[in-house]
């Protein structure tokens, strides 16, 4: 029987004292893309920052349980999270690429790293450009500034970053979000065309785009993780109402009265309007809500 190639186990995250993820458990089997799905503020991305340990350098965040991977726990003292970054890569909302050339930003993780011949540079150039799915379109102008590139490209450039340094999980937290969707669907292509080498997951406010590329799916809500299952399962015959409203767009989030929203902030807009949130870059901080739709009120 395959052995999972992550494990999380009764992981929580607190912004000072306020609970982000509430005591998530839940294993990734290889090669498997897993989406995580919820409204923003739930904890989706703040479970990717934790596997990736992106909260140790903010006072202000607090980890407790355990993340195994290889065997071990990542949260042992004794963990290099630069390695640990090495075989856990990340991609952003937002493409980000380094104002240098397409080569230097395809290569810096590689150069961190201490590596300087040339040839083993230029072989992973290319692989990973040709991994990104953006090997053609770049491979004439590889010394050009890749800030110059189209928002897709730029994205395409930080996928094949992230497989410069020969990853064993990819970390994508909406990497499609702030595209068009030519572009988004250039990104799905790639994703899908890497499942068989790596193992990802994805978090997506897409249901469509959940349901196309990835084997299982987690529903979160309030930083609790609802539901768990295979995709086709859990699409077609969700276990729970909360993920069942969600999947359909039916899904009211001050319904729930999130925690994260002082009770009179509730009462006052729960009967009157339907409420979405910005997900901004860092979750840490929640976004301030927006509202849209007409009261109900007669």
């Amino acid at each position: 029987m395959t052995e999972p190639i992550l494990q999380v186990k009764d992981l929580s995250v607190y912004y000072n004292k306020k609970k982000a993820l509430n005591s998530v458990s839940l294993d990734f089997m290889p090669n498997e893309i897993t989406a995580l799905i919820g409204p923003s503020g739930s904890g989706k991305s703040t479970l990717l920052k934790a596997i990736n340990r992106m909260g140790d350098l903010n006072p202000e965040v607090t980890t407790t349980g355990t993340v195994i991977y290889n065997g071990h726990n990542i949260y042992s003292p004794r963990t290099d999270t630069v390695e640990l970054r090495k075989e856990i890569g990340m991609v952003f909302q937002q493409p980000n690429p380094f104002p240098m050339t397409i080569y230097e930003n395809v290569v810096y993780g590689l150069r961190i790293n201490g590596v300087k011949d040339k040839q083993v540079l230029d072989e992973a150039v290319e692989r990973s450009l040709i991994g990104a799915s953006i090997w053609d379109e770049v491979k004439d102008r590889l010394h050009d500034s890749a800030i110059g590139l189209s928002g897709g490209q730029q994205q395409r450039i930080c996928v094949a970053r992230v497989l410069a340094t020969s990853p064993k999980i990819i970390l994508l937290d909406e990497p499609t979000s702030a595209l068009d969707p030519i572009s988004a669907g250039k990104i799905e292509e790639t994703l899908y065309g890497l499942k068989d080498t790596y193992t990802m997951l994805l978090v997506t406010r897409s249901m469509q785009q959940a349901s196309r590329l990835s084997d299982k799916t987690g529903f979160f809500l309030g930083g609790d993780l609802i539901e768990f299952s295979a995709t086709k399962e859990m699409f077609m015959n969700p276990a729970n109402k909360e993920t069942e409203d969600y999947i359909s767009g039916k899904f009211d989030a001050l319904s729930t009265c999130l925690p994260f929203f002082r009770q009179d902030f509730c009462d006052q807009y729960s009967h009157r309007s339907r409420l979405t949130y910005f997900g901004g870059e860092d979750r840490g901080d929640l976004p301030d809500p927006i509202f849209y739709g007409e009261s109900t009120d007669t």
